[in-house]
């Protein structure tokens, strides 16, 4: 036996998205997340990430709307002294929980523009098409824009910068007439990033006040953020908002000046809602693929076969990031852009989402986030109840647990396949997935002749029978019909801890 076959079998990550939407506007929501970390930690999740939670423009603005890096819910600025997720003093007392509970966590940051400016400044512009940012279509004139931003609050604490219309390349609104539009801001050396992507023949420009990182005052002031709130918070890695419409160029060196000064194993995981593989493909490229994006390719093919009566199965992972390059894709089933109501609405139909939840977690490959919003249900106008019939976080201790060793996939039906996992030396039980999205089916499948005599039952009960190894290490596997069953060894460590006793109700603590 080499060295490696002793060495101990690295734990399973998950990352969760630990926000939706539709989170009340509170101010409690570190402390909802602080209380439930020992519970997330106890089935699986490796790592948290939180919402963006520098200062938004509005009390109730969830983050995306930033108006302060430097202000962690510290400072009374834009109506309030917390975010709408808590105070900087709840985020330490979440930042202690988790070091404490041994989950990671990831920031999510919003470097493409600044909202809620402070006052007004006047500068020249030209009008561009809305549908295609190159196209000017007036000529140029001054505006009055808000795109100066003081930070009264907070003074020159963390950081003495403030920021003039000439740290922005776009805008949006002129305060002198309330006429909305796209203005390109003109000046020495001003244009549209380069180093973007082609979405809207540039895809700059997004909202608000776009910051321009041609500027070296806007590059110094958020490469000083990036390493400042890592080592404030401990963080372990960043999701990166809207990658797609702000300087591939920054982005890189920002990513290299974190992980130099703060730890080379900072994780990144770039937001760009794309279903072209390959324009995933060619992102990563410019990264040197020392970071991850988010797989909407798979996204979607969750979304149109759970839409489409008996879709075929074995083609889910058709067209996706992690089919291609499993290293640098984070799979989804859900987030905040994607749930109902939002920009990027995907609709993945609730008998689904146990089994696109079984092929990202249970599977070797990528990295899978799970949704807030799936284990603790959405409010508002679209809310919903927790997904899975209550079983995600079964499915998530499977991982834990289970999910360990060789792949061996059973893509030979439309509409019924399955795989197992062959175990580890010091994870020897495994596991077998079948899943339906038709009627009850079953899978003959190989788990091992170490395993003959086991009996084996499905961890989420929707099978109640029991399964019997045979001689050559086989079994034949049943699920119920549009359902999933995962079988492991009724007798296997932890088997005791199903079902999983989770409280989903997060808002009543």
């Amino acid at each position: 036996m080499g060295e490696k076959d002793t060495e101990p079998s690295p734990p399973n990550s998950v990352l969760l998205q630990a926000f939706e939407w539709n989170v009340p506007p509170d101010n409690a929501h570190y402390t909802r997340l602080a209380t439930a970390l020992p519970s997330l930690g106890s089935i699986g999740i490796t790592a948290l990430w939180l919402p963006p939670g520098c200062k938004a423009a509005s009390p109730e603005g969830n983050g995306y709307d930033i108006y302060d890096l430097y202000d962690l819910g510290e400072f009374e600025q834009k109506g309030a002294r917390a975010t709408k997720w808590g105070s900087l003093e709840d985020l330490f007392t979440l930042k202690d929980k988790a070091d404490e509970c041994g989950v990671a966590l990831y920031w999510d940051a919003v470097l493409n523009h600044k909202a809620g400016a402070d006052n007004t400044e006047r500068c020249r512009i030209v009008e561009v098409d809305s549908d295609d940012r190159t196209k000017e279509v007036s000529e140029p004139y001054e505006i009055d824009a808000w795109l100066g931003f003081d930070f009264p609050g907070r003074g020159e604490k963390y950081s003495s910068q403030k920021y003039h219309w000439y740290h922005f390349s776009g805008t949006d609104y002129n305060n002198e007439n309330g006429r909305k539009a796209i203005y390109k801001i003109l000046g020495d050396n001003k244009d549209w990033s380069s180093s973007v992507d082609k979405e809207q023949g540039n895809a700059d420009y997004m909202m608000f006040a776009d910051i321009d990182y041609s500027h070296p005052e806007t590059q110094q002031d958020v490469k000083d953020w990036g390493v400042w709130i890592t080592k404030k918070l401990g963080l372990k890695g960043f999701r990166l908002d809207a990658v797609q419409h702000f300087s591939e160029r920054f982005t890189s060196e920002w990513v290299d000046l974190v992980r130099k000064e703060c730890s080379e194993d900072i994780f990144f995981v770039g937001e760009f809602w794309d279903g072209n593989r390959q324009s995933l493909m060619d992102w990563l490229d410019k990264m040197g693929r020392t970071f991850s994006l988010y797989d909407a390719p798979l996204l979607n093919n969750f979304s149109s076969i759970s839409t489409a009566e008996k879709a075929d199965l074995r083609k889910v992972f058709d067209g996706s990031l992690v089919q291609q390059e499993p290293v640098n894709a984070v799979t989804v089933v859900m987030n905040h852009d994607t749930q109902p109501g939002q920009t990027v609405e995907t609709p993945v139909e609730g008998f689904f989402k146990p089994l696109a939840y079984s092929l990202i977690l249970l599977r070797q490959e990528g990295y899978p986030s799970v949704f807030y919003g799936d284990l603790y249900g959405t409010q508002g106008k679209h809310a919903e109840p927790p997904s899975c019939g209550g079983k995600l976080a079964d499915i998530i201790l499977a991982r834990s647990l289970y999910a360990f060793g060789e792949q061996d996939n059973y893509f030979d039906e439309a509409n019924c396949i399955g795989w197992v996992r062959r175990g580890t030396h010091d994870r020897p039980s495994g596991l077998a997935c079948v899943m339906s999205n038709a009627d009850p089916g079953q899978k003959k499948m190989v788990v091992g002749k170490e395993h003959k005599g086991e009996i084996w039952t499905d961890v989420l009960g929707w099978e109640t029978g029991e399964v019997e190894i045979d001689d050559e290490g086989c079994g034949l596997f049943p699920c119920p019909g549009v359902s999933v069953s995962i079988w492991v060894n009724k007798t296997a460590d932890g088997r005791d801890r199903f079902p999983v006793n989770f409280d989903s109700d997060i808002y009543a603590k």
